[in-house]
């Protein structure tokens, strides 16, 4: 059992693999058992869990630094990305980076607009001659971290996704026109939990594709019959909640926007730098990192516990505020 930043996590020495699937806090974990446990013996009621959905988009709202009547909530990125998508002109010319997370990029080439990819360091010099940025604050691949403010003094409308970065880097977003992000990473929720913030001045033209009871003004007056009532302010765009996945957001967000952040990723990148140090390389700025290990070194960290990902060619490795100089050291002594 580790404890970190006032939780308990009931987790083993060697898990990198953050960037895949975050590790629940002990007492989240258990708050999710015991509402399936209610769920199978009868009591689930679905009114109960509004409250749940409600904690969770105001401590999102915290967590990306914007006001929470912007936020809608979703399931995943990539259905917000394409609601998004969905609302703008055929014509909309998107510039993003090279080796973008699909789930950021289809949504725009399904709807057969022009994509443009380029590499990360030449994202500000091209957004001439195009009318959207689309990018990860956070680059799943190998971590890049995209610079915000640059970004925001070019004064293109851009789409934010969060979901390598909310959790660990503080962030201040309310400057860009919509910001996406799921919970199921370093926001330590179950998977289906994702949330989307519209600038307001965008929210009229953000178009409630999947316009649905939980999107209306009140929405246990919205489940029968017309007319069309939706709400006035983000929520309009709302899909209906994955209840358990909200319950579990409810219970780690709140605890995470209240945590300093500052600190979280520091402790981050200092244990991604000690990583890059004992293997030769470079310090870096982010808590998300890509190595070059052999088949041989990725066996052998795999068989002495060390739980990572291979994306791009290359191993992932995620460090996140549960980690310590342990699972870095695990990491180093098998691949030496």
């Amino acid at each position: 059992m580790r404890t970190a930043f006032g939780q308990q996590f009931d987790l083993p020495a060697g898990y990198l693999d953050t960037a895949s699937i975050g590790i629940p806090p002990v007492a989240a974990a258990d708050a999710v058992s015991e509402a399936v446990e209610r769920w199978r013996r009868g009591e689930a009621r679905p009114p109960d869990y509004d409250q749940y959905v409600e904690l969770a988009r105001g401590a999102w709202a915290e967590l990306v630094g914007v006001r929470v009547e912007d936020v809608a909530i979703g399931a995943s990125a990539s259905q917000l990305v394409g609601l998004v998508a969905a609302s703008l002109p055929a014509s909309t010319r998107v510039l993003t980076v090279r080796n973008e997370f699909t789930s950021v990029t289809f949504p725009f080439a399904a709807q057969g607009m022009p994509v443009t990819e380029v590499p990360p360091d030449q994202l500000l010099s091209h957004v001439d001659g195009h009318d959207l940025v689309a990018v990860s604050a956070v680059q799943s691949a190998d971590g890049t971290v995209v610079d915000l403010d640059a970004l925001r003094r070019a004064g293109k409308p851009v789409l934010l996704d969060t979901t390598q970065a909310a959790g660990w880097l503080p962030l201040r977003l309310d400057w860009a026109d919509w910001v996406v992000g799921a919970g199921y990473k370093w926001l330590l929720a179950p998977r289906g939990a994702a949330w989307l913030a519209v600038r307001p001045d965008r929210l009229a033209e953000t178009r409630p594709h999947a316009a649905n009871w939980y999107a209306a003004a009140d929405s246990w007056d919205g489940i029968y019959g017309l007319p069309l009532r939706l709400a006035d302010t983000a929520r309009r765009l709302d899909l209906s909640p994955v209840w358990l996945a909200q319950l579990g957001a409810a219970h780690t967000l709140p605890w995470l926007a209240k945590t300093d952040l500052a600190k979280v990723r520091d402790h981050c990148v200092d244990l991604a730098n000690a990583t890059r140090k004992g293997l030769g390389q470079e310090p870096g700025d982010s808590a998300v990192i890509a190595v070059d290990l052999t088949p041989d070194q990725a066996g052998r960290a795999s068989a002495a516990g060390v739980v990572s990902s291979r994306r791009a060619g290359r191993t992932r490795l995620a460090f996140h505020l549960y980690n310590t100089m342990e699972d870095v050291e695990l990491l180093l002594g098998s691949t030496r």
